[in-house]
């Protein structure tokens, strides 16, 4: 099983003719994703070789959508584009949009999460990696050869933290993994994710990847305590971060003692969850449980 994401998701790529396009496509291809289509109203009715499969390009996420019943779009389009690219996938009904983009206006997130939830779409993004089901598909920047399908789930607002925990547990290996990305406005969060991960059967623990600022963390331990059965493993990322400096990512700003790592450690530890103070650590808690589990 899986969230999201399994062998028989069929992907279109919008901006996949792009440089960074192209390089993913391929990577994704190459971990088994089902692409079916890129998307670029300038190119309609070309197509793409990638190795031994050559990808049509359609004018419309609704023209690709219609021609091969895709149900996901990775978006890897210039960050001006991106709000017209997610509202165009959205309105034709897509059940996925995972948005690569980084630098996209704050106004602009609002717009098309909104949008989109309107619609019935799920946003995974912005400012994401994206999301893999290993052994089955990968839609985003992934690397999908550092680890292997297993029982953990993963949710993180951190792309080089997902692929660390991904890698040092690599021997159990993931059901699926989620970059939800760790802009101030996202389309999927931390409680969506644990909410799919408490329902999948093959999911045995959780582990989750926050990082100082806002009070995302503080709000999924609330839900832990109300809807989570499962072990929850975290780690907060700005353990060493100067209060009321913003650190890396756009949402990550800290003020006073709210939205501190401590303070995001404590509200998770209080409803249970086993917090790593590095991610090393965090690994081995998550060997820990699973070994106390059976």
């Amino acid at each position: 099983m899986a969230i999201y994401l399994t062998k028989e998701s069929k992907v279109l790529v919008q901006g996949m003719t792009g440089g960074e396009g192209m390089k993913h496509t391929r990577r994704m291809l190459g971990a088994g994703t089902d692409v079916v289509g890129g998307v670029n109203p300038r190119k309609a009715g070309q197509t793409v070789d990638f190795d031994d499969r050559a990808v049509p390009v359609f004018g419309t996420v609704a023209e690709g959508m219609a021609a091969t019943g895709a149900e996901v779009t990775v978006v890897f389009v210039p960050p001006a584009f991106a709000k017209a690219a997610v509202l165009e996938a959205a309105d034709a009904g897509i059940g996925l949009a995972v948005v690569i983009t980084e630098g996209i206006p704050v106004h602009d997130s609002v717009a098309f999460t909104s949008h989109a939830r309107a619609k019935g779409t799920r946003i995974i993004g912005p400012n994401c990696p994206g999301l893999i089901t290993p052994g089955q598909s990968n839609a985003g920047i992934i690397p999908a050869d550092i680890t292997k399908p297993g029982r953990i789930g993963l949710v993180s607002k951190s792309g080089t933290l997902t692929y660390q925990l991904m890698y040092e547990l690599r021997d159990i290996g993931f059901s699926t993994c989620v970059g939800i990305g760790g802009d101030p406005v996202v389309g999927t969060s931390h409680i969506d994710c644990l909410a799919a991960f408490q329902e999948d059967p093959d999911t045995e623990l959780v582990v989750l990847i926050g990082e100082i600022g806002g009070d995302a963390e503080e709000r999924a331990a609330a839900y832990i305590r109300e809807h989570v059965t499962k072990p929850v493993v975290g780690y907060i990322a700005g353990f060493t971060a100067p209060e009321g400096r913003t650190m890396g990512h756009a949402g990550a700003i800290v003020s006073g003692s709210a939205g501190t790592a401590r303070a995001k450690q404590a509200a998770l530890e209080a409803v249970g969850v086993r917090v790593g103070s590095t991610p090393t650590e965090s690994a081995r808690l998550v060997l820990e449980l699973l070994k106390a589990g059976g």
